[in-house]
This record gives C-alpha cells, sequence and structure tokens, in this order.
C-alpha cells in the first residue's frame, strides 16, 4: 500500500452524488407523491455540483460564501426529501441508504468550510 494521499475533488464528488439522485428519482413510483417528490429532489440534488463551481469562480469572499451557502441549503433539503422516502417507504432501504449517507457527508463538509471561511474571513491582517 502506498502513502501517496488521495487526491479529493469536490466536485466530482458532487457530480457523482448528483447522477446517483438522478437515478434515484427515477425508481421512484409513478404516482402522485412520487412524482412531486422526484421533481423536487431532481432540483435540490442535483444544484450542488454547478453552484459549487459557481463558488470556486466567486468574485469575493462575501460571493463564495453565499454560494457555499446555497449548496448547504440545497443539501439540506435534499435531506428531507430522502427522509419523507424513507418515512413512507416509496424506496427501498438498502436503494436510499448510500444516498442519505452521501448527503449527511456532504452536509458536514459543506459546514466546515463554511465555518473555515467565515473564521478565515475575519482574521485582520494588520
Amino acid at each position: 500500500m502506498s502513502n501517496v494521499e488521495r487526491e479529493y475533488d469536490l466536485e466530482e464528488r458532487l457530480v457523482t452524488y448528483a447522477a446517483s439522485v438522478i437515478a434515484l428519482t427515477e425508481s421512484l413510483p409513478s404516482s402522485r407523491a412520487g412524482n412531486h417528490i422526484a421533481a423536487q429532489l431532481l432540483r435540490s440534488g442535483t444544484s450542488s455540483a454547478p453552484n459549487y463551481g459557481e463558488a470556486e469562480a466567486a468574485e469575493s469572499k462575501q460571493d463564495f460564501l453565499h454560494k457555499m451557502g446555497i449548496c448547504l441549503k440545497e443539501l439540506r433539503e435534499s435531506r428531507i426529501w430522502l427522509r419523507i422516502i424513507a418515512r413512507r417507504a416509496l424506496l427501498n432501504q438498502a436503494d436510499l441508504a448510500p444516498v442519505l449517507s452521501e448527503t449527511e457527508e456532504l452536509i458536514r463538509i459543506f459546514k466546515a468550510s463554511i465555518m473555515t471561511a467565515k473564521h478565515n474571513n475575519s482574521k485582520v491582517v494588520t
């Protein structure tokens, strides 16, 4: 085993997450509730990747924080839709659990990144 540290690419992880959300929404039942939840989850679950791309190209620290906050907000919304799917047993738990777990991990990553950026932004250089 090598001691080389694995390169971490959050954008790629978010794209993979979005693809997982797409696959999951396509598996929801074609019912009134299933279609509504699918549309809402599809929107929130696929928006973090492009919003993160915008954060990487932010024009200021405040713009960066704002766009990172949007990513976090959309991930939190996705978590709620996934919990509703679980509560109503609209999908097999084995299919749902990995996406819900990844959602939780991404929320923690974004919360920590925002806290760090806010802390670094508040430092005054003298």
